[in-house]
Protein backbone atom coordinates (compact mmCIF):
# COMPACT_ATOMS: atom_id res chain seq x y z
CA UNK A 1 0.00 0.00 0.00
CA UNK A 2 1.36 3.32 -1.32
CA UNK A 3 1.77 6.67 1.08
CA UNK A 4 -1.38 8.25 -0.49
CA UNK A 5 -3.44 4.51 -0.16
CA UNK A 6 -1.94 4.09 3.75
CA UNK A 7 -3.19 8.34 4.33
CA UNK A 8 -6.37 7.84 3.01
CA UNK A 9 -7.32 4.60 4.77
CA UNK A 10 -6.24 6.33 8.18
CA UNK A 11 -8.83 9.59 7.01
CA UNK A 12 -11.76 7.48 5.55
CA UNK A 13 -11.89 5.69 9.37
CA UNK A 14 -11.73 8.99 11.23
CA UNK A 15 -13.13 11.45 9.24
CA UNK A 16 -16.73 12.27 9.71
CA UNK A 17 -18.70 15.50 8.14
CA UNK A 18 -21.13 17.16 8.91
CA UNK A 19 -24.06 19.45 7.35
CA UNK A 20 -24.69 22.79 8.83
CA UNK A 21 -28.51 23.74 7.50
CA UNK A 22 -29.42 27.77 7.75
CA UNK A 23 -33.35 28.18 6.44
CA UNK A 24 -34.52 30.87 8.38
CA UNK A 25 -32.17 33.84 7.06
CA UNK A 26 -33.62 37.25 5.99
CA UNK A 27 -32.65 38.54 2.41
CA UNK A 28 -30.56 40.94 4.13
CA UNK A 29 -28.38 38.41 6.18
CA UNK A 30 -28.13 36.56 3.01
CA UNK A 31 -26.62 39.47 0.65
CA UNK A 32 -24.78 39.90 4.15
CA UNK A 33 -23.34 36.33 3.30
CA UNK A 34 -22.70 37.13 -0.14
CA UNK A 35 -20.88 39.81 0.48
CA UNK A 36 -18.78 37.99 3.23
CA UNK A 37 -18.44 34.92 1.19
CA UNK A 38 -17.22 37.14 -1.58
CA UNK A 39 -14.34 38.77 0.51
CA UNK A 40 -13.37 35.69 1.77
CA UNK A 41 -14.29 35.84 4.95
CA UNK A 42 -16.13 33.08 7.31
CA UNK A 43 -19.93 33.65 6.45
CA UNK A 44 -21.57 30.69 9.37
CA UNK A 45 -23.38 32.46 11.93
CA UNK A 46 -21.09 31.59 15.05
CA UNK A 47 -20.85 32.49 19.01
CA UNK A 48 -19.32 36.12 19.74
CA UNK A 49 -16.83 34.18 21.73
CA UNK A 50 -15.81 32.28 18.93
CA UNK A 51 -15.28 35.31 16.46
CA UNK A 52 -13.19 36.70 19.03
CA UNK A 53 -10.76 33.63 19.26
CA UNK A 54 -11.20 33.39 15.93
CA UNK A 55 -9.89 37.12 15.76
CA UNK A 56 -7.72 35.87 18.18
CA UNK A 57 -5.31 33.60 16.45
CA UNK A 58 -5.41 35.09 13.03
CA UNK A 59 -4.43 37.93 14.38
CA UNK A 60 -0.66 36.50 15.22
CA UNK A 61 1.86 34.46 13.27
CA UNK A 62 3.84 31.41 15.06
CA UNK A 63 6.48 30.09 12.51
CA UNK A 64 8.97 31.90 10.76
CA UNK A 65 9.09 32.22 7.07
CA UNK A 66 12.08 29.28 7.29
CA UNK A 67 10.17 26.78 9.46
CA UNK A 68 6.94 27.29 7.64
CA UNK A 69 9.21 26.48 4.32
CA UNK A 70 10.27 23.54 5.90
CA UNK A 71 6.99 22.40 7.04
CA UNK A 72 5.82 22.99 2.98
CA UNK A 73 8.48 20.48 2.10
CA UNK A 74 7.69 17.41 4.55
CA UNK A 75 4.13 18.07 3.73
CA UNK A 76 4.26 17.56 0.35
CA UNK A 77 6.94 14.28 0.95
CA UNK A 78 3.86 13.12 2.99
CA UNK A 79 1.06 13.80 0.09
CA UNK A 80 2.56 14.26 -2.84
CA UNK A 81 0.27 15.89 -6.32
CA UNK A 82 0.02 13.19 -8.37
CA UNK A 83 -3.06 11.88 -11.04
CA UNK A 84 -5.42 12.38 -8.50
CA UNK A 85 -5.59 15.34 -6.87
CA UNK A 86 -3.25 18.01 -5.88
CA UNK A 87 -0.41 17.79 -2.58
CA UNK A 88 -0.50 18.73 0.65
CA UNK A 89 0.87 22.71 0.29
CA UNK A 90 -2.26 22.88 -3.09
CA UNK A 91 -4.56 22.07 -0.16
CA UNK A 92 -3.10 24.70 2.06
CA UNK A 93 -2.27 22.33 4.65
CA UNK A 94 0.78 24.55 6.26
CA UNK A 95 -1.52 26.97 6.66
CA UNK A 96 -3.66 24.95 8.63
CA UNK A 97 -0.95 23.40 10.60
CA UNK A 98 0.30 26.84 11.31
CA UNK A 99 -3.00 27.75 12.66
CA UNK A 100 -3.67 24.12 14.79
CA UNK A 101 -0.17 25.32 16.66
CA UNK A 102 -2.19 28.26 17.79
CA UNK A 103 -5.30 27.02 18.60
CA UNK A 104 -3.82 23.99 20.63
CA UNK A 105 -0.59 25.25 21.81
CA UNK A 106 0.57 22.05 23.14
CA UNK A 107 2.05 22.12 20.07
CA UNK A 108 3.77 24.25 19.57
CA UNK A 109 7.37 23.11 21.41
CA UNK A 110 7.19 19.75 19.55
CA UNK A 111 6.49 21.19 15.91
CA UNK A 112 9.45 24.30 16.70
CA UNK A 113 11.74 21.76 18.90
CA UNK A 114 11.64 18.59 15.64
CA UNK A 115 11.84 21.35 12.86
CA UNK A 116 15.09 22.63 14.66
CA UNK A 117 16.23 18.55 14.94
CA UNK A 118 15.52 18.17 11.99
CA UNK A 119 17.88 20.78 10.74
CA UNK A 120 20.57 20.37 12.91
CA UNK A 121 20.67 16.56 11.69
CA UNK A 122 20.89 17.80 8.28
CA UNK A 123 23.64 20.55 9.04
CA UNK A 124 25.73 17.60 10.34
CA UNK A 125 25.29 14.95 7.48
CA UNK A 126 25.23 17.41 4.57
CA UNK A 127 26.21 20.77 5.89
CA UNK A 128 23.04 22.79 5.08
CA UNK A 129 19.40 23.12 6.54
CA UNK A 130 16.59 20.10 5.19
CA UNK A 131 14.79 22.46 3.05
CA UNK A 132 18.27 23.77 1.58
CA UNK A 133 19.10 20.33 0.38
CA UNK A 134 18.74 18.01 -2.70
CA UNK A 135 15.99 15.52 -3.04
CA UNK A 136 17.90 12.68 -2.34
CA UNK A 137 19.19 14.52 0.60
CA UNK A 138 15.92 14.94 2.10
CA UNK A 139 14.24 11.76 1.51
CA UNK A 140 17.52 10.09 3.10
CA UNK A 141 16.65 12.24 6.37
CA UNK A 142 12.73 11.08 6.18
CA UNK A 143 13.46 7.42 5.84
CA UNK A 144 15.37 7.69 9.25
CA UNK A 145 12.25 8.52 10.51
CA UNK A 146 9.28 7.86 9.09
CA UNK A 147 9.16 4.30 9.94
CA UNK A 148 9.14 4.12 13.73
CA UNK A 149 9.80 0.23 13.38
CA UNK A 150 12.94 0.43 11.58
CA UNK A 151 14.03 3.60 13.20
CA UNK A 152 17.34 3.47 14.93
CA UNK A 153 16.62 4.99 19.15
CA UNK A 154 18.96 7.95 18.43
CA UNK A 155 15.85 8.60 16.26
CA UNK A 156 13.27 8.70 18.34
CA UNK A 157 13.16 12.25 18.67
CA UNK A 158 12.89 12.74 15.22
CA UNK A 159 10.64 9.91 14.67
CA UNK A 160 8.10 11.68 17.11
CA UNK A 161 8.09 14.89 15.23
CA UNK A 162 7.03 13.16 12.05
CA UNK A 163 4.62 11.23 13.82
CA UNK A 164 2.76 14.31 14.63
CA UNK A 165 3.95 16.41 11.45
CA UNK A 166 2.30 13.46 9.26
CA UNK A 167 -0.86 13.69 11.79
CA UNK A 168 -1.58 17.52 11.09
CA UNK A 169 -0.89 16.79 7.40
CA UNK A 170 -3.25 14.10 6.57
CA UNK A 171 -6.06 15.69 8.83
CA UNK A 172 -5.40 18.89 7.37
CA UNK A 173 -5.16 17.63 3.71
CA UNK A 174 -8.52 15.26 4.07
CA UNK A 175 -10.32 18.31 5.73
CA UNK A 176 -9.66 20.66 2.79
CA UNK A 177 -12.03 20.55 -0.44
CA UNK A 178 -9.05 18.72 -2.47
CA UNK A 179 -8.42 16.37 0.47
CA UNK A 180 -12.63 15.60 -0.04
CA UNK A 181 -12.46 15.24 -3.55
CA UNK A 182 -9.60 12.63 -3.27
CA UNK A 183 -11.45 10.49 -1.33
CA UNK A 184 -14.44 10.44 -3.24
CA UNK A 185 -16.92 12.13 -0.70
CA UNK A 186 -20.56 12.60 -2.82
CA UNK A 187 -22.23 13.67 0.66
CA UNK A 188 -25.87 13.23 1.74
CA UNK A 189 -26.74 12.62 -2.00
CA UNK A 190 -30.87 11.21 -3.07
CA UNK A 191 -30.88 7.30 -3.69
CA UNK A 192 -32.16 5.51 -7.03
CA UNK A 193 -34.00 2.31 -6.36
CA UNK A 194 -34.80 0.39 -9.61
CA UNK A 195 -37.24 -1.98 -8.13
CA UNK A 196 -36.55 -5.06 -6.79
CA UNK A 197 -33.77 -7.53 -8.39
CA UNK A 198 -35.05 -9.82 -10.91
CA UNK A 199 -33.76 -12.80 -8.91
CA UNK A 200 -36.04 -11.72 -5.74
CA UNK A 201 -38.31 -11.47 -7.51
CA UNK A 202 -38.20 -14.86 -9.64
CA UNK A 203 -36.89 -16.36 -6.55
CA UNK A 204 -41.08 -15.62 -4.99
CA UNK A 205 -42.88 -16.04 -8.39
CA UNK A 206 -43.43 -12.12 -9.14
CA UNK A 207 -42.97 -10.03 -11.92
CA UNK A 208 -43.34 -6.24 -12.42
CA UNK A 209 -46.43 -4.91 -14.46
CA UNK A 210 -45.14 -2.73 -17.63
CA UNK A 211 -46.60 0.00 -15.97
CA UNK A 212 -44.79 -0.64 -12.64
CA UNK A 213 -41.73 -0.72 -14.51
CA UNK A 214 -42.28 2.32 -16.73
CA UNK A 215 -43.64 4.61 -13.70
CA UNK A 216 -42.44 2.99 -10.52
CA UNK A 217 -39.07 1.22 -11.45
CA UNK A 218 -36.90 2.64 -13.48
CA UNK A 219 -34.97 6.01 -13.82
Amino acid sequence: MDRRKSLKAIAVGTLSAGILLDACKTDNKKEAAKSAEASGEFTLDRAVEEQEREKEITSKTFFTPHEMATITVLADIIIPKDEVSGSASDAKVPDFIEYIVKDKPENQIPMRGGLRWLDVQCLKRFNKSFVDGTEKERMAMVDEIAWPNKAKPDMAQGVAFFNLMRDLTASGFYTSEIGVKDLGYAGNTPNKWNGVPDEVLKQYGLAYTEKEMKECAKY
